[in-house]
């Protein structure tokens, strides 16, 4: 696991993923999403022995995740399918831990971030975030996140953010049911703990049978599913109406 671009922690039964790009923004780039799948593993491994109750899924410096970083991939088709397949395994990944996950979202969490974000069992943000998904602005199809949205909002809510593009407010995504929970910037961390420390002391036993079960009744376990999305993803971008506009944006 690359320690740099995830950081990974262990206290009193918590442990807390640290995306590590601050100056992108945690932008999630080849590197980043191979050591988000790594740090998975570790966790999974410490949960087997009973020494994780929660997982914390953060990102460092000013923004929880800015999205997918495209940069020095969008002339090479068979890298950009192999970043959306990864990312879209990171996600069964995280969703399949047997103990409760949350998401700690400051600043910005934009497309993949956005995925991210709401992948978790729990989401906790501030008023002031940006948070939402712009594929189709750039040209792109965002059917890696859409499975995980429509489970968080509904389905109606979700065609409505991935076809309308752009962004909302923490505010409106807590009030949509996008984010769990709301609170000042500077009590982020805070939140976080005391949901984390309440969490671990339900039964472990008890937990991953519900978690499993859950997972079972909303289809996260649907694997054919996340393989044709990320299919899906990777035909659009690779299009030229999405290269044209990569282009554009990344000059």
């Amino acid at each position: 696991m690359s320690e740099e671009l995830a950081l990974l922690e262990f206290e009193d039964g918590v442990a807390t993923i640290s995306m590590n790009r601050p100056a992108k923004r945690n932008a999630l780039s080849v590197g980043l999403i191979d050591a988000l799948h790594d740090a998975v593993k570790s966790v999974t491994a410490r949960i087997e022995t009973g020494e994780i109750r929660v997982l914390v899924l953060a990102g460092t410096g000013k923004s929880f995740c800015a999205g997918m970083d495209l940069r020095g991939v969008i002339d090479d088709a068979n890298a950009m399918a192999g970043m959306l397949q990864r990312l879209a395994q990171v996600g069964m990944q995280i969703r399949q831990l047997p103990v409760p996950t949350i998401a700690r979202v400051q600043g910005a969490a934009v497309g993949g971030g956005c995925g991210l974000m709401v992948v978790p069992d729990f989401a906790v943000t501030h008023p002031e975030s940006t948070v939402g998904y712009p594929e189709v602005t750039l040209g792109v199809c965002p059917a890696v996140v859409a499975p995980w949205l429509i489970k968080k909002i509904g389905a109606g809510r979700a065609r409505h953010m991935l076809l309308g593009g752009g962004t909302i407010s923490g505010q409106d995504a807590y009030d949509i049911g996008l984010a769990t929970h709301l609170c000042p910037a500077d009590q982020l961390d805070a939140m976080v703990q005391k949901i984390a420390a309440n969490l671990a002391t339900g039964g472990a036993h008890a937990m991953t049978v519900t978690k499993r079960w859950l997972n079972e009744l909303d289809g996260s376990n649907e694997q054919p599913v996340f393989e044709k999305a990320w299919k899906l993803s990777a035909d659009v971008i690779a299009g030229e109406e999405a290269q044209q506009r990569l282009r554009k944006l990344y000059g």
